[in-house]
């Protein structure tokens, strides 16, 4: 199983999301403290891993179902589902992520 633990920045929600192959599919299972991501979650409880990680085609359903339930364009939480799910499928090796943020007074 893959697991991904996204502190989603300023809002102060935290999200945990296990994945777990299935045959050819991923169950994902996803816990959120922010209300938009439950809804996601009850939605997106199965997935293709080969759609998840390309924009190709219909591209990741992650995404068209974050377009619908997530409405800040910047929550990271889409991308750590993502992720897991291609850890999971052995698409990509588990390894952090990091977006550093920072504002200069010039």
């Amino acid at each position: 199983m893959a697991k991904a633990e996204i502190n989603a920045g300023i809002c102060g929600f935290k999200t945990i999301v296990d994945v777990r192959m299935n045959g050819t599919h991923c169950d994902v299972s996803i816990r959120s403290d922010c209300a938009a991501i439950r809804q996601l979650a009850e939605v997106l409880t199965r997935v293709n891993p080969y759609r998840e990680f390309t924009f190709r085609g219909e591209g990741p359903e992650t995404y068209q179902l974050a377009f619908e339930y997530c409405s800040h364009a910047a929550c990271p939480v889409p991308v750590g589902i993502i992720k897991a799910i291609e850890i999971e499928a052995k698409l990509a090796l588990p390894a952090d992520v990091t977006i550093k943020l920072s504002k200069s007074e010039d």
